[in-house]
């Protein structure tokens, strides 16, 4: 083999090498952090905020309970603001799971209902036994899973 296929291979392996250096790094980032978003332009508005609930009404949830994980039995009352689950300390629901994000989901009011949305998280949000790929409505009862922890809407 000559010294210059020799050269060419080295220099390639490097530039993979770094090339899944920077991609680990990348994701790492985006796990402490959370994903970029970019500002709204006049092309592209912003998506408007959550409506929030006045008070809840008879048959809609009162409570957030964690039913599994660590938290077991941790009850949060429902009020309007939105709740945000996940691993980092301004997280409404802490929690310690090395399967949840920093900042892995979002519980909001919205319409007389509450919705659930995945922020990105690199393990995935589960209502009942599907994946949450966009903001869904939750029903009384259903458990959502982040990480090792099930929490449901209760009255």
């Amino acid at each position: 083999m000559s010294e210059l296929t020799l050269l060419l291979i080295r220099l390639a392996f490097l530039a993979v090498l770094w090339f899944f250096v920077i991609a680990a790094v990348g994701v790492i980032r985006t796990d402490l952090f959370g994903s970029r978003t970019a500002p709204a332009t006049a092309a592209r508005k912003a998506p408007k905020a959550p409506k929030p609930v006045a008070k809840p009404k008879k048959g809609e949830p009162k409570q957030l309970v964690v039913t599994g994980g660590p938290l077991q039995g941790t009850t949060i009352n429902l009020a309007e603001s939105p709740i945000t689950i996940g691993r980092a300390n301004d997280a409404t629901l802490v929690v310690n799971d090395d399967y949840a994000s920093s900042r892995h989901a979002r519980l909001f009011p919205q319409d007389g209902q509450w919705i659930v949305e995945d922020l990105g998280s690199t393990n995935g949000t589960y209502l009942d036994r599907s994946k949450v790929t966009r903001p869904t409505p939750v029903p009384l009862g259903v458990p959502i899973r982040v990480g090792k922890t099930v929490i449901e809407l209760r009255k």
